[in-house]
């Protein structure tokens, strides 16, 4: 018997190392395919750039539909702001943004492989990420966006397990990444009004999985942000 649970386990391992190797390939694919747009792109529009959240986001649907003006979407499914840092030119910097609408690192809410706390380490690269924009952008007008609230009910349903990512972790988050805004002289924007119930949850008939949006849950976000584009 034990024997054969320490063969499950090993295939158990090997079945997510494999599966954790394949995000990372796609993760790749997507940023060389956004280096490539990049070469095609009008320079000095409006940005949203970060993780599978920003990717989602029909941010571009939303203002085509209105008349706005050109708004590109840089994000990434699972990127992590280590990863957001290492591709950081093709993410952001690249097409030059007149104005950023950043929202990177929920994915960073997690035990850490090394043991380190998930908070310093977000921390750190959020500054980093902050002083390459003050530095290589002095000009762009930007806006860092607070984390989106989460439902642990509907996560659980969907079988995500124990999750380090809370609400209370993520008003955690928020409180320094608004910190970071005023530091840097950006803009901080909470746009989570309309996504929660009375409860401070992520409104479960708005998500299928505990943490990612429906169309009608993205709209929410777009009308209370639109003014600004």
């Amino acid at each position: 018997m034990a024997e054969l649970r320490q063969i499950t386990d090993e295939v158990g391992k090997r079945l997510r190392e494999l599966m954790s190797e394949q995000h990372r390939r796609e993760k790749d694919r997507k940023l060389e395919q956004f280096r490539q747009l990049n070469r095609y792109i009008r320079k000095g529009q409006t940005l949203f750039t970060g993780s599978s959240l920003m990717e989602m986001f029909p941010i571009a649907e939303f203002c085509a539909n209105d008349g706005l003006p050109v708004v590109y979407n840089r994000g990434i499914g699972g990127y992590t702001t280590d990863e957001f840092l290492a591709g950081i030119d093709v993410m952001l910097l690249d097409p030059e943004p007149s104005k950023l609408f950043l929202n990177i690192g929920t994915n960073d809410i997690r035990e850490m492989p090394d043991g380190e706390d998930w908070f310093e380490h977000l921390s750190r690269n959020e500054r980093r990420i902050c002083e390459i924009i003050r530095d290589r952008l002095p000009d762009t007008e930007v806006w860092l966006m607070a984390y989106y609230p989460v439902n642990l009910r509907r996560a659980a349903e969907a079988g995500w397990g124990q999750m380090t990512r809370t609400n209370e972790a993520v008003a955690r988050a928020n409180r320094m990444v608004e910190a970071l805004a005023a530091e840097f002289g950006f803009h901080y924007i909470d746009v989570n009004d309309g996504l929660k119930d009375a409860a401070g949850d992520l409104l479960y008939e708005h998500t299928a999985d505990g943490i990612h949006f429906d169309p009608d849950a993205y709209r929410t976000v777009y009308d209370r942000l639109k003014h600004l584009l």
